[in-house]
Protein backbone atom coordinates (compact mmCIF):
# COMPACT_ATOMS: atom_id res chain seq x y z
CA UNK A 1 0.00 0.00 0.00
CA UNK A 2 1.21 3.67 -0.93
CA UNK A 3 2.43 5.51 2.20
CA UNK A 4 0.49 8.33 1.40
CA UNK A 5 -2.63 6.25 2.12
CA UNK A 6 -1.34 4.33 5.41
CA UNK A 7 -0.61 8.01 6.79
CA UNK A 8 -4.18 8.94 6.34
CA UNK A 9 -5.27 5.87 7.80
CA UNK A 10 -3.12 6.53 10.73
CA UNK A 11 -4.34 10.33 10.79
CA UNK A 12 -8.31 8.56 10.81
CA UNK A 13 -7.44 6.17 14.14
CA UNK A 14 -6.07 8.81 15.63
CA UNK A 15 -8.18 10.82 15.66
CA UNK A 16 -10.80 8.69 16.46
CA UNK A 17 -8.75 7.55 19.68
CA UNK A 18 -10.26 8.46 23.04
CA UNK A 19 -8.90 6.33 25.62
CA UNK A 20 -5.43 7.18 26.48
CA UNK A 21 -3.83 3.53 25.45
CA UNK A 22 -5.13 3.98 22.32
CA UNK A 23 -3.59 7.03 21.45
CA UNK A 24 -0.56 5.61 22.86
CA UNK A 25 -0.86 2.61 20.40
CA UNK A 26 -1.60 5.14 17.11
CA UNK A 27 1.60 7.02 18.60
CA UNK A 28 3.53 3.67 17.82
CA UNK A 29 2.26 3.39 14.67
CA UNK A 30 3.00 6.56 13.41
CA UNK A 31 6.75 5.59 14.44
CA UNK A 32 6.59 2.49 13.32
CA UNK A 33 5.53 4.07 9.45
CA UNK A 34 8.42 6.81 9.89
CA UNK A 35 10.55 4.29 10.40
CA UNK A 36 8.99 2.04 7.30
CA UNK A 37 9.10 5.35 5.29
CA UNK A 38 12.63 6.02 6.02
CA UNK A 39 13.91 2.38 5.52
CA UNK A 40 12.30 2.43 2.18
CA UNK A 41 13.95 5.87 1.36
CA UNK A 42 17.06 4.71 2.34
CA UNK A 43 16.90 1.72 -0.26
CA UNK A 44 15.16 3.01 -2.84
CA UNK A 45 14.70 6.40 -3.24
CA UNK A 46 17.28 8.94 -4.64
CA UNK A 47 20.58 8.69 -3.39
CA UNK A 48 21.36 12.37 -2.20
CA UNK A 49 18.59 11.64 0.49
CA UNK A 50 19.39 8.24 1.27
CA UNK A 51 21.50 9.30 4.78
CA UNK A 52 18.80 11.31 6.08
CA UNK A 53 16.22 8.58 5.10
CA UNK A 54 18.11 6.21 7.06
CA UNK A 55 18.29 8.60 9.81
CA UNK A 56 14.98 8.99 10.37
CA UNK A 57 14.38 5.47 9.81
CA UNK A 58 16.76 4.80 12.93
CA UNK A 59 14.11 7.71 14.69
CA UNK A 60 10.97 6.10 14.03
CA UNK A 61 13.05 2.44 15.71
CA UNK A 62 13.80 4.40 18.65
CA UNK A 63 10.64 5.90 18.85
CA UNK A 64 9.09 2.41 18.63
CA UNK A 65 11.56 1.01 21.13
CA UNK A 66 10.34 3.71 23.72
CA UNK A 67 6.67 3.05 23.74
CA UNK A 68 7.92 -1.04 23.76
CA UNK A 69 10.01 -0.64 26.40
CA UNK A 70 7.18 1.09 28.64
CA UNK A 71 4.91 -1.80 27.52
CA UNK A 72 7.12 -4.21 28.46
CA UNK A 73 7.14 -2.80 32.44
CA UNK A 74 3.23 -2.76 32.04
CA UNK A 75 2.49 0.71 32.08
CA UNK A 76 1.22 0.39 28.62
CA UNK A 77 0.36 -1.81 25.99
CA UNK A 78 1.49 -2.42 22.83
CA UNK A 79 -0.61 -3.14 19.98
CA UNK A 80 -1.48 -6.61 19.73
CA UNK A 81 -1.75 -6.04 16.02
CA UNK A 82 1.15 -5.56 12.96
CA UNK A 83 1.79 -1.98 12.34
CA UNK A 84 0.06 -0.60 9.34
CA UNK A 85 3.99 -0.07 8.17
CA UNK A 86 3.98 -3.58 7.69
CA UNK A 87 1.72 -2.85 4.43
CA UNK A 88 3.68 -0.44 3.31
CA UNK A 89 4.56 -1.46 -0.36
CA UNK A 90 6.01 1.88 -2.36
CA UNK A 91 6.06 5.84 -1.38
CA UNK A 92 4.68 7.11 -4.96
CA UNK A 93 5.09 10.72 -3.90
CA UNK A 94 7.61 11.06 -1.71
CA UNK A 95 7.21 14.83 -0.94
CA UNK A 96 3.25 14.40 -0.23
CA UNK A 97 4.35 11.54 2.00
CA UNK A 98 6.91 13.15 4.08
CA UNK A 99 4.53 16.23 4.16
CA UNK A 100 1.86 14.01 5.53
CA UNK A 101 3.93 12.28 7.74
CA UNK A 102 5.25 15.34 9.38
CA UNK A 103 1.69 15.62 10.01
CA UNK A 104 0.99 12.67 11.59
CA UNK A 105 3.50 12.93 13.97
CA UNK A 106 2.69 16.66 14.81
CA UNK A 107 -0.72 15.11 15.42
CA UNK A 108 0.25 12.30 17.84
CA UNK A 109 2.33 14.83 19.70
CA UNK A 110 -0.31 17.09 20.27
CA UNK A 111 -2.60 13.71 21.12
CA UNK A 112 0.35 12.81 23.73
CA UNK A 113 0.33 16.01 25.22
CA UNK A 114 -3.32 15.70 26.03
CA UNK A 115 -2.74 12.22 27.60
CA UNK A 116 0.10 13.49 29.56
CA UNK A 117 -1.58 16.25 31.27
CA UNK A 118 -4.58 14.49 31.70
CA UNK A 119 -3.32 11.49 34.16
CA UNK A 120 -2.02 11.24 37.42
CA UNK A 121 -0.23 7.84 36.68
CA UNK A 122 3.25 8.75 36.79
CA UNK A 123 5.00 5.47 34.52
CA UNK A 124 1.89 6.63 31.72
CA UNK A 125 3.10 10.18 32.47
CA UNK A 126 6.88 9.85 31.31
CA UNK A 127 6.04 7.23 28.55
CA UNK A 128 3.87 10.01 26.66
CA UNK A 129 7.16 12.54 27.41
CA UNK A 130 9.22 9.88 25.83
CA UNK A 131 7.07 9.38 22.95
CA UNK A 132 6.59 13.48 22.30
CA UNK A 133 11.10 13.73 22.13
CA UNK A 134 10.54 10.35 19.78
CA UNK A 135 7.91 12.34 17.88
CA UNK A 136 9.62 15.05 17.41
CA UNK A 137 12.91 13.89 16.58
CA UNK A 138 11.47 12.09 13.67
CA UNK A 139 9.45 15.35 12.49
CA UNK A 140 13.05 16.69 12.71
CA UNK A 141 14.18 13.80 10.40
CA UNK A 142 11.39 14.79 8.09
CA UNK A 143 12.29 18.48 7.36
CA UNK A 144 15.73 17.45 6.95
CA UNK A 145 14.87 15.09 3.88
CA UNK A 146 12.28 17.48 3.07
CA UNK A 147 15.06 20.66 3.03
CA UNK A 148 17.13 18.20 0.72
CA UNK A 149 14.30 17.73 -1.42
CA UNK A 150 14.12 21.85 -1.90
CA UNK A 151 18.02 22.22 -2.26
CA UNK A 152 18.01 19.07 -5.23
CA UNK A 153 14.82 20.40 -6.68
CA UNK A 154 16.41 24.07 -7.45
CA UNK A 155 19.65 22.38 -8.05
CA UNK A 156 18.23 20.58 -10.86
CA UNK A 157 16.09 23.55 -12.09
CA UNK A 158 19.43 25.80 -12.56
CA UNK A 159 20.87 22.88 -14.33
CA UNK A 160 23.07 22.07 -11.52
CA UNK A 161 23.48 18.33 -10.78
Amino acid sequence: MDAVRLIAAGRHALAQSGAAMDIVGEAWQAQALAQGIGSWLAVTGPPELRSEARGLGEAGGRGCGVLDRAALRGEGRAPDYPPRAAQLTEVVDVRQALLGLQELLGEVGIALVGVACGTDDEGLYWQCIESIDAADESSDRVRAILRRMTVRERGSASGVA
